[in-house]
């Protein structure tokens, strides 16, 4: 049992009101460790210290090449710490123990290629007349806040934390109350380099408590917040009221497109890998399967064997598929599962797995779900499980018109080995990222990442999430 302690303007502390909130571990359904319930008081210290910090001359004086090695030192500590780091993640969010590893690799990068582009952001010259120069520079936007989703929590933190540093701005993190430890030893890392006071600063609590006194308070000069529509709006909708820009990243409801001319091993593992990958609980997963209606037989047979082939079982133990967070996602899933008896056929899986010993886990099998209506609850809204919903189509159009059925447009998958159907379908697809004959491209540390439509806006990952953190100033002098 592990008591956490916030970070506010370079110190440790506990909430005010001495509350605690238990953190759980998907795998064993046993508490492992409490942070503190911080409310609008914590949050208030803290913003209040990122907004000291920002305008002090401490931190002007840091030039931007300082700040990528800052950035440098931290991926250099999350080296060091790997090991302990993916069990940490792992135990916290209950994904394999692999995947665990591929995270803390993920927030390794983000820090590196931050810390790299931190003095490489170039203004602009603007030719306009003859004894005018013009030019445009980009200056950092304050204090931002950093709103992280439980289900990938060092990754996320760290790809807009370390976006936002290396442009020059501080930071407050709030973490899900229910996966907090990896932010807690980032929160460690940086104490142990030469930031300043108060540009990091960690923050814990419920998302109703803290995270609703993050998102309004009008000294945040930007917030970027990952997670559901619902909460997404919220957020949004408090920021707004203090003329705030957001980059939000909500859900998804991706389809992974199937021709008869693919590659049908490797279509088969794209498939699997997109919607097991940490149990489903992804924003990103391929939940939607639409397959060539001639190719369907072949395809889910082979799919279906690849499916009762996946072992689930506790994180450590590395099965390909680990529990889901907690029971209320459990039950949740759950309902969409008796809508799917009713509604379609479910091919394989759609049943809790009991282990002895970890009564108070929710493990899932695997699932696949047929003959579904486009309208159905299971083909239009997020799941976050384990579960595939399939459907079929004649041709091109149809494959197009299936894939744009949703409110979502995060992330898509063409298989194909025809290259000009492939991009006539990104072209007519309404989706921030299409892969073709992959799906995910191991992380895209470089690639923007985002949606269209209910799927959010604003782009994360790569060079353009910099300039979030950034505002545009334009500069012109007259001479003579």
């Amino acid at each position: 049992m592990e008591a956490l302690q916030m970070y506010v303007n370079g110190k440790w502390e506990d909430s005010s009101n001495k509350e605690v909130i238990n953190v759980t571990n998907p795998s064993t359904g046993k508490v492992m460790a409490t942070i503190p319930r911080g409310d609008h008081g914590e949050v208030d210290r803290a913003v209040n210290a990122a907004k000291d910090s920002f305008v002090s001359e401490e931190w002007r004086r840091f030039k931007p090449f300082e700040r990528g090695r800052l950035l440098y030192d931290v991926a250099g500590k999350l080296k060091e710490n790997r090991d302990e780091l993916a069990r940490l993640e792992t135990m916290d969010v209950g994904k394999p123990l692999s995947q665990g590893y591929a995270d803390i690799d993920a927030a390794i990068r983000y820090f590196e290629f931050y810390g790299g582009a931190a003095d490489k952001v170039m203004g602009d010259t603007i030719p306009i007349e003859d004894g005018l120069i013009d030019y445009v520079i980009r200056e950092p936007i304050g204090v931002t806040a950093h709103i992280v989703p439980w289900n990938y929590p060092i990754q996320i933190l760290s790809r807009s934390v370390a976006a936002a540093i290396a442009m020059g701005n501080t930071v407050v993190v709030k973490s899900a109350e229910d996966t907090p430890l990896t932010a807690s030893r980032i929160a460690e890392y940086f104490d142990q380099t030469d930031l300043p006071k108060g540009v990091f600063n960690h923050i814990t609590g419920y998302g109703h408590e803290a995270g609703a006194a993050l998102s309004s308070h009008p000294l945040i000069n930007h917030l970027t917040f990952t997670g559901s529509v619902g909460t997404g709006t919220a957020v949004a909708t408090a920021a707004t009221s203090n003329v705030v820009p957001v980059t939000l990243e909500l859900g998804g409801k991706s389809p992974n497109i199937v021709f008869s001319d693919c590659d049908i091993d490797k279509a088969v593992e794209g498939v699997v890998k997109a919607i097991i990958q940490n149990a489903g609980q992804t924003c990103s997963a391929g939940s939607r399967l639409l397959v060539e209606e001639s190719f369907k037989e072949t395809f889910l047979n082979k799919l279906v064997d690849r499916f009762n082939t996946l072992s689930v079982g506790p994180a450590l133990d590395d099965y390909d598929v680990g529990p889901i967070l907690n029971q209320k996602q459990f039950d949740r899933i759950q309902d969409f599962m008796a809508l799917a008896e009713q509604e379609g056929t479910v091919l394989t899986g759609g049943k809790r797995i009991n282990y002895e010993k970890y009564e108070n886990a929710c493990y899932m099998a695997p699932t696949i779900i047929d003959d579904l209506s486009l309208n159905s609850k299971l083909a239009q809204e997020e799941i976050f499980g384990p579960v595939l919903s399939v459907f079929t189509f004649k041709n091109e159009q149809e494959a197009i018109e299936m894939a744009n059925s949703t409110d979502y447009g995060l992330v898509t998958g063409i298989w194909t080995r025809d290259i000009n159907k492939a991009h006539l379908l990104m072209s007519r697809i309404d989706s921030g990222q299409v892969f073709i004959n992959n799906y995910g491209a191991g992380g895209g540390i470089q690639m923007p990442f985002g949606g269209y439509k209910k799927s959010g806006f604003g782009r994360e990952k790569g060079w353009i999430a910099l300039y979030n953190y950034t505002q545009v100033k334009n500069v012109a002098i007259k001479f003579d």
